[in-house]
């Protein structure tokens, strides 16, 4: 397997660092093939702006990445990462919950790389004036892992929580951005209660990542709903018949 690991941590010394290191010898070790995006080490630019379509005439954002992405005219730096993207059938994503979010850098590489054309907006050959999206499109068929971490503990980010529920505060991650781009989510890895782990602590999440990746090819991704009239109306509102009686982001799962 070809895995693309993109860490969006500033500290190597922190456990993010740790299990970084231990995760990317596991899969190695495993006989997979591995590259690494430190987003940080790399200085990633995470503004999108101008600068990353040079030779297009200035415009909407979204009409000059389009263009550019066309054109082949995309800054060099993301065009190198749509080919490490063209090499992975897995994505792994690691960041530390920041803000019920990820950090900017992490939000600036997607805003940056899933430009027009590429990660969204491909007219659907099937369905004349539609686009394909939510489980279709040219990142079909690829995998991605969330590994995150977080300072509160397992039961503030459980059902009940103050803090929501974990599958929903990384639905717009794992929904919202690498489903709609086509891309499968696998259950995300989560490290809970980091800011008061101890030997016992690190060393049981180690044990679970390295479990986790070790499943990674077996893994059964999160099923989600393809957008089409099987599931939704014109409006994209889920028919009526199924989930019945259920509001909230889990009505989007098979």
């Amino acid at each position: 397997m070809n895995v693309l690991w993109v860490l969006a941590h500033p500290e190597q010394r922190s456990l993010a660092g740790a299990l970084h290191a231990d995760g990317v010898a596991t899969l190695r070790a495993a006989g997979h093939a591995v590259e690494v995006d430190d987003l940080y080490a790399m200085k990633w630019k995470a503004v999108l702006d101008a600068e990353d379509y040079p030779e297009v005439e200035p415009g909407s954002v979204l009409e000059a990445s389009g263009e550019a992405y066309a054109r082949g005219r995309l800054s060099p730096d993301i065009l190198a990462e749509h080919e490490k993207i063209a090499r992975a059938d897995t994505i792994v994503l690691q960041f530390p919950l920041w803000w019920f979010g990820m950090p900017a850098i992490l939000k600036g590489w997607f805003d940056r790389v899933f430009v027009r054309g590429y990660a969204y907006d491909m007219p659907d050959p099937d369905r004349p004036g539609h686009t394909m999206r939510y489980g279709r499109g040219h990142l079909a068929g690829k995998r991605a892992l969330v590994v995150v971490t977080t300072g509160a503990g397992t039961e503030a980010f459980g059902p009940r929580g103050i803090h929501g529920d974990l599958d929903e505060v990384l639905f717009p991650l794992l929904h919202g951005t690498l489903w709609y781009a086509g891309i499968s989510a696998l259950p995300p890895v989560a490290i809970h209660g980091t800011s008061a782990y101890g030997e016992s602590d690190h060393a049981a999440a180690v044990e679970l990542l390295r479990t986790r990746l070790g499943e990674l090819g077996a893994t059964e991704p999160i099923p989600y709903r393809f957008q089409g009239p099987e599931d939704y109306d014109r409006d994209l509102a889920l028919h009526p018949g199924l989930a019945p009686g259920r509001t909230g982001l889990g009505v989007h799962r098979r």
